[in-house]
């Protein structure tokens, strides 16, 4: 009786990890929002699949506990890491209203370092990662994690930008930002990475304030050290000041 959370990663197959890739194999039934079910199903053609409609997460994890306790090995999956805005800790929330089960997280690339990685370096020193999405955290707690940022003057990634419902979100955030950023803040955007429709853009805290994201957008926001390079974002680390430090673990 074993689930697996795994994280999938951005979507592209080679940016599978081993492990998810083992632990998906090694499983009996594969679970996950339909269009995450959709990346992985190429590669898993003979594994049963299981779906729920977007916004049924909880349902999604009462699946695979009942499919666990029925003395299968389930793999959870979702897109990015299973524990960075994923499934993992509902899991373990829901697990708690049944007998146990054993439950392993593996980790993916969330799309922080995936859509990093495709700008440039912008997150090479400390930073942020805040979501957009009012749907489950209110919107003030947002805005008030938004000005502490800012203050502290993180490079920031921001996760689900804007939506149907929520269009607005990014721009709000945009003028949160500018209190305390100048306005010419090296950006950038990032959509579909790792999938068909793959973008990347840079532009200014001013001209993001104005820019059109969507669910499947991640935003980096520079801080004051960011630069744009080569034609790429980039936060230097501060090697090259002589700043002590140097590299670490992470």
């Amino acid at each position: 009786m074993k689930i697996y959370a795994v994280g999938l990663g951005p979507g592209d197959p080679a940016g599978l990890t081993l492990r998810a890739r083992q632990a998906c194999g090694e499983s009996d039934v594969l679970i996950g929002y339909q269009v995450y079910i959709d990346l992985i199903r190429k590669e898993f053609p003979d594994k049963p699949c299981l779906s729920t409609p977007m916004r049924k997460e909880p349902e999604r994890c009462r699946m695979a506990v009942e499919e666990a306790l029925k003395g299968r090995t389930v793999a959870l999956v979702c897109s990015g890491d299973a524990g960075v805005y994923g499934m993992a800790s509902l899991l373990y929330e829901v697990a708690q209203e049944y007998p146990p089960v054993e439950i392993e997280v593996v980790p993916g690339v969330t799309a922080a370092l995936s859509g990093a990685a495709l700008l440039g370096a912008p997150l090479a020193h400390d930073f942020a990662v805040v979501s957009l999405s009012d749907l489950l955290t209110p919107w003030e707690q947002i805005e008030r994690r938004l000005e502490a940022a800012a203050l502290a003057d993180f490079a920031l990634c921001l996760y689900n930008p804007a939506s149907r419902h929520r269009p607005d979100n990014l721009r709000m955030a945009c003028q949160i930002l500018l209190r305390h950023k100048a306005p010419e803040t090296a950006c950038g955007m990032v959509r579909n990475v790792g999938r068909e429709g793959q973008s990347a853009r840079l532009l200014t805290l001013e001209e993001l304030a104005g820019a059109q994201a969507d669910m499947f957008t991640t935003v980096f926001v520079g801080s004051s050290a960011t630069r744009c390079l080569g034609g790429k974002l980039v936060t230097p680390r501060g090697y090259r000041t002589g700043a002590p430090g140097g590299e670490r673990s992470r």
